[in-house]
């Protein structure tokens, strides 16, 4: 399993405009419904930062592959204060109360 972090600082006149096309993201992958993985993106308490993780198994399909996805990082940098940075994560440990039963 593939994981990563992205995180960036869009300009204030952009966050709704990012959050639009993260939204957009998410409705495909709604309709695609893909297998072997997991997407979250969150807004931070700054207002402007965002944080995308993204874990995926050797049979997911590639996030470009969205046609969203690539509307999305069409024009991200003019929208950035911050440019995405890209972190791959390496996990130690991890819970989730659904696989316990809970």
């Amino acid at each position: 399993m593939k994981r990563i972090m992205v995180r960036y600082r869009v300009k204030p006149d952009q966050v709704e405009e990012n959050e639009r096309l993260v939204r957009a993201v998410y409705e495909e992958l709604r309709q695609l419904k893909p297998a072997a993985m997991r997407y979250s993106t969150h807004r931070l308490d700054d207002g402007q930062s965002f944080v995308h993780l993204h874990e995926s198994g050797p049979d997911s399909i590639a996030m470009t592959d969205l046609e969203a996805f690539r509307d999305f990082q069409r024009e991200i940098r003019e929208r950035c204060e911050e440019p995405p940075v890209v972190t791959e994560l390496a996990e130690i440990g991890a819970y989730d109360s659904a696989e316990a039963g809970g």
